[in-house]
């Protein structure tokens, strides 16, 4: 619940979705067990992403 609240308080809406960044080192259980915690904390879990593949689409977004 608490990744939940976070994002509320800081987007100030709330969320039903969610993209959940991981370590570029996680292995396949790991991503799995991130998912169910979003799915705990009542999120819709639409992707599970490497942090470095965010990190380049967050500089990409930036740039435009």
């Amino acid at each position: 619940m608490k990744m939940k609240e976070i994002a509320e308080a800081y987007l100030g809406k709330m969320v039903t979705n969610a993209v959940v960044t991981v370590p570029a080192y996680f292995n396949k259980s790991q991503r799995q067990a991130t998912k169910v915690a979003g799915t705990i904390a009542n999120l819709n879990v639409l992707r599970i992403i490497n942090e470095p593949t965010a990190a380049a689409i967050a500089y990409v977004l930036d740039k435009k």
